[in-house]
């Protein structure tokens, strides 16, 4: 019965239809190495999946807010996973000397990922809870995504 109270609050507040969905698994390499991660390695832990490019404009705000964000959050209950989607690795670790982060990105060149969570733009990011859930969904990126995952997390990490 909590479980259910909590899924409607964070359904109401981050208003989202794709709530109580299991996230499509992924296995992916990391950017600047060959370590591979999937997605069923996270769990027991909420994720935060962050879609993005280099040539993405409001990608320059919302990477060092959830760097900071997964700063604030121990990594054994909250990950923040970045997957680039840029062509060319070297445009995506160039925008990372100047944004840099502490938290794991990802590379993603077929296009797979993007469809299995269809996504439209970018950024795009995905919630998903200890289980495997997806509790919601962001397009683009504003500052006040930061207050909202927060209240989320607070929720989900009870």
């Amino acid at each position: 019965m909590f479980r259910a109270i909590i899924t409607f609050l964070l359904i109401v507040f981050w208003g989202s239809s794709s709530a109580q969905s299991i996230a499509p698994d992924f296995s992916l390499k990391e950017l600047s190495s060959d370590a591979v991660h999937q997605l069923k390695d996270y769990r027991g832990r909420v994720v935060y999946l962050d879609f993005w490019a280099s040539w993405c404009g409001p990608c320059r705000q919302s990477l060092p807010a959830l760097d900071k964000l997964q700063q604030e959050y121990s990594p054994q209950d909250f990950v923040v996973l970045a997957i680039n989607l840029d062509e060319q690795n070297e445009d995506a670790l160039a925008f990372l000397e100047q944004y840099p982060v502490s938290y794991t990105v990802l590379t993603e060149k077929t296009g797979k990922t993007q469809r299995a969570y269809e996504l439209v733009g970018l950024p795009s990011s995905v919630l998903i809870d200890q289980r495997g859930e997806i509790i919601g969904m962001f397009q683009g990126f504003h500052p006040d995504h930061i207050r909202r995952i927060k209240k989320a997390l607070s929720y989900l990490l009870e």
